[in-house]
């Protein structure tokens, strides 16, 4: 991956031995930024640190674009063997240093950095700074590594209608005609890959809130979506829920959030600060609660790292798990209890804690805690293990010692470590002495072993059908073969006349070893439903007995809880990507109950799922008959639905991307014209998109009307929009045309490269692209050379021959694995590559034994 030093733990370790880092004085000269051919700006470090070894040597992480001048402590310093990807080596060190770096620096269009997009509505360009992990350098002269906490001076010159953005409040404005310079209030201590700085025409709405100053921003061309009422309610929902859980006030004065455009995560923690995705989170059209909750969490999950990662944050790299996974259990758990979304956990188990089984399957699974031996292994640990597992885990966590012990360790946790670094054993030390237990075990046991155990119900029932035994399997992977303690749920549920399921009775067990017994429920009268880990409080697959299984086929949806729902859910899911369960039975399964989930989530979790089973796991000469059962059910649930609601947007949403027959693509190209469109459907920009992406992907639209689309649409959206349709274009020669800029642009924008990533390959494409399998293992080692992190990342996962299922793709990601000298983190994404097709292989051969 192209950029920046790839800094490694022994070189951390030994330059924060070295040095204390006193405070960084930054100017940014970004005056030309509105220019149309603006590149790079002028950047003026002066860092103050002192040093525990007089004379000794360090270095300065410096990704520049070119390097004017640098001096220490008044002395020139030799720039001569500086590089971008190497920094800037200093000698001769006193106790007391100045360093003064005056640098040009590139403008981004990866996402890393200081990003430049100029908005095709106005021609206003916009600027957002994003460091984690380790970009700060690519701005400012920086010690870049999480514990070098310093205190900063922002000032930047721009444009004199521009606002700018970072951590503190401005201080003061020197205006200057057309341009201004812009000076910040020094910060308080903080790490380098969470200072900011933005700066163009941003819309800005403020509020205050319990002595905070809140801010909102988005493009000015984007106000007319920018939802600053409803984003403010959750966020003042966070702060009132935080400051009463975690008994520390959020210690800035203001609290600024940022909806900004190619946007690779969904959001950054940035003290005071934050940056989220527009293109996920500012809404244009329509959308379904679904979307909703998933933006409330991100807003508190980005709101939670303000204690958790900002005040305190993690020494090194290894604990980035503890970072993420925190906020992530944290804004569950906010939601759950100070927002309208209280059912957050079910969504927690049936998008991220998805992930996290699924990443925790690969040959790449690792413990929650593991050591990062440098950048780059960082730069491909931020997954579903490190943010869902890692949750899980704090979830049980939790369980286990009791919330109020747990906020109490938290607390002092807080108060011993503010403004510095620690490590988790810092705050298990912290928990262990607020709850009195041991955690050390526990720990280890969760934290420091991979991948995931299957718990399956054992039962036998007499003649009178009550138990004679009820038995709880554990299991574990040959290669992982961990069996832990799981403190579970075992909830009993009875078939009424009317089709519900009702909670008899919950029992809480320690599952432990190979065979937990449950002798309470000997003598006892079988349920139509035992399901094990009701409640959901510990991490692993489930499995249902056969007469369970049975009734969940037939009523899944006569629970009560969501979260009940949720897990029967997941455990077929499970199944049909062990081998388990054939994809049609799977189809079947939502086919029957899907249409009656009343959890919006579970409907967009459930349809996407069935799509994947058809693209991955059916039997190719069956799969056809596959989609269209999911398409005629997606039409016959959204006809059904409420007009104008969010379950009928997501059934139509699913019918368009499954349809493939003649008759339900012309009904789709119906309503792009206005024809025969449900009443209360909104037929709005963004549905238009997913209605065009739908009809090019199968051949049933030409370029022509792609770009009198765009015509329709001229934004960044819909340019990025029309991008993805036209990669989507079903011809040969546009395929190796979108293949060529993919891999031979050397400056392929961040929105464009994600864009044809997206469109390039598609389900209903498989024999068009299938000859780019061969073609992925000659370039992948060339582009991630190529590229930033991101965009590097992102092509191996989304140009990997996904749809290609065959044993020929399996073996030429062998053979690649098996040539010397590729980078280790490439190598992972390869192989979890390989992984995703041996998997489909394996499913597909159980789907192609139900045809007989």
């Amino acid at each position: 991956m192209a950029g920046v030093r790839n800094l490694t733990q022994a070189e951390a370790a030994e330059r924060a031995r070295l040095l204390d880092v006193t405070s960084y004085d930054i100017s940014l000269d970004l005056a030309s930024a509105g220019q149309g051919d603006a590149r790079t700006f002028r950047s003026t470090t002066t860092v103050v640190f002192s040093c525990t070894e007089p004379g000794a040597t360090t270095f300065v992480e410096l990704a520049a674009a070119s390097v004017r001048s640098a001096t220490l402590n008044g002395a020139p310093v030799d720039i001569s063997g500086w590089a971008a990807d190497k920094g800037l080596t200093i000698t001769g060190l006193a106790v007391t240093n100045e360093l003064v770096v005056d640098a040009d620096f590139a403008y981004s269009t990866s996402g890393q950095g200081l990003h430049r997009s100029v908005d095709p509505v106005d021609g206003e360009t916009y600027l957002y700074s994003q460091f984690e992990t380790a970009d700060a350098q690519r701005v400012y002269a920086a010690f870049d590594q999480p514990d070098l906490k310093s205190v900063y001076t922002w000032h930047a010159i721009v444009p004199a209608h521009w606002r700018v953005i970072s951590n503190m409040p401005v201080s003061e404005v020197d205006e200057a005609g057309e341009t201004k310079t812009v000076h910040f209030a020094r910060s308080e201590r903080m790490s380098t890959y969470i200072t900011a700085l933005c700066a163009g025409p941003y819309h800005e709405v403020r509020f205050a809130h319990d002595g905070i100053d809140l801010g909102y921003f988005c493009r000015a061309s984007m106000a007319t979506y920018f939802d600053a009422d409803a984003l403010n309610l959750i966020t003042t929902q966070g702060f009132d829920f935080y400051h009463a859980q975690f008994g520390v006030r959020y210690p800035l004065p203001k609290y600024d959030q940022l909806w900004v455009p190619d946007f690779n995560a969904g959001a950054m923690e940035n003290f005071g600060c934050v940056t989220h995705a527009e293109s996920a989170y500012v809404y244009r059209s329509q959308v379904t609660d679904f979307e909703y909750e998933q933006r409330a969490n991100t807003i508190l999950h980005e709101l939670a790292h303000m204690w958790f990662g900002d005040l305190v944050t993690m020494r090194w790299w290894n604990d980035l798990w503890l970072n993420e996974s925190f906020a992530e259990w944290a804004s569950h758990w906010c939601n759950t209890n100070a927002t309208r979304f209280t059912d957050a956990w079910t969504t927690f188990l049936s998008i991220r804690k998805n992930w996290g089984y699924r990443q925790d399957q690969l040959s790449s699974t690792h413990p929650v805690y593991c050591e990062m031996p440098d950048l780059e292994a960082v730069e491909v640990n931020f997954d579903g293990i490190t943010y869902a597992k890692g949750a899980s885990v704090i979830k049980q966590l939790v369980a286990y010692v009791g919330i109020e012990p747990f906020l109490a360790g938290l607390r002092a946790y807080f108060g011993r470590h503010a403004w510095g670094n620690a490590t988790f054993d810092d705050l298990l030390g912290e928990l262990e002495a607020a709850s009195g237990r041991e955690l050390r075990k526990f720990a280890a046991q969760w934290l420091e072993t991979a991948q995931v155990n299957t718990l399956r119900p054992q039962v036998a029932i007499d003649a009178s059908g009550a138990y004679e035994s009820v038995v709880v399997l554990q299991e574990a992977p040959a290669g992982y073969p961990t069996l832990r303690t799981h403190r579970i749920g075992v909830g009993l549920y009875d078939l009424t006349a009317e089709g519900k399921l009702v909670r008899r009775e919950l029992l809480e067990i320690d599952v432990t070893g190979e065979r937990t017994a449950v002798p309470q429920l000997t003598g006892v009268r079988a349920p139509d439903v035992l399901l094990l880990n009701d409640d959901d409080l510990t991490y692993a697959k489930l499995r249902l007995d056969e007469r369970s299984m049975a009734t969940v086929v037939q009523h899944i949806d006569g629970f009560e809880s969501s979260l009940a729902r949720a897990l029967c859910w997941a455990a077929a899911w499970d199944m049909l990507r062990d081998g388990e369960l054939a994809a049609r039975d799977y189809v079947a399964l939502v086919a029957a109950g899907a249409p009656a989930e009343a959890d919006i989530n579970l409907v967009t979790a459930t349809l996407r799922q069935a799509a994947g089973a058809l693209s991955f796991y059916a039997d190719p000469e069956w799969a056809p008959t596959g989609w269209t059962q999911l398409a005629d059910t997606a039409r016959t649930a959204m006809l059904a639905a409420a007009p104008a609601s969010g379950f009928q947007l997501a059934w139509a949403r699913a019918f368009a991307s499954a349809a493939r027959s003649d008759e339900h693509l012309a009904e789709l190209r119906g309503w792009l014209g206005g024809d025969n469109v449900p009443a209360g459907l909104p037929i709005d920009t963004e549905f238009r998109w997913s209605l065009l992406r739908a009809l090019v992907a199968n051949g049933a639209a030409s370029a022509a009307e792609i770009d009198a689309e765009l015509a329709r649409d001229r934004t960044s959206s819909g340019e990025r929009e029309a991008a993805e349709t036209h990669a989507l274009i079903p011809t040969a020669e546009n395929k190796a045309a979108v293949w060529r800029q993919l891999t031979e642009s050397k400056e392929l924008p961040n929105w464009r490269n994600r864009a044809l990533l997206s469109g390039f390959q598609h389900p209903a494409q498989v024999e068009l692209t299938a000859p780019y399998a061969t073609r992925f293992f000659e370039s992948a080692a060339a582009v991630w050379s190529m590229r930033d992190s991101e965009p590097a990342q992102e092509f191996v996962v989304y140009a990997y021959p996904t749809y290609t299922i065959g044993t020929d793709v399996v073996a030429a990601a062998d053979a690649w694995l098996a040539e010397p000298g590729h980078p280790a983190a490439l190598r992972r994404l390869v192989a979890e590559g390989r992984d995703s097709t041996e998997r489909a292989l394996h499913a597909r051969t159980r789907d192609i034994a139900a045809s007989a």
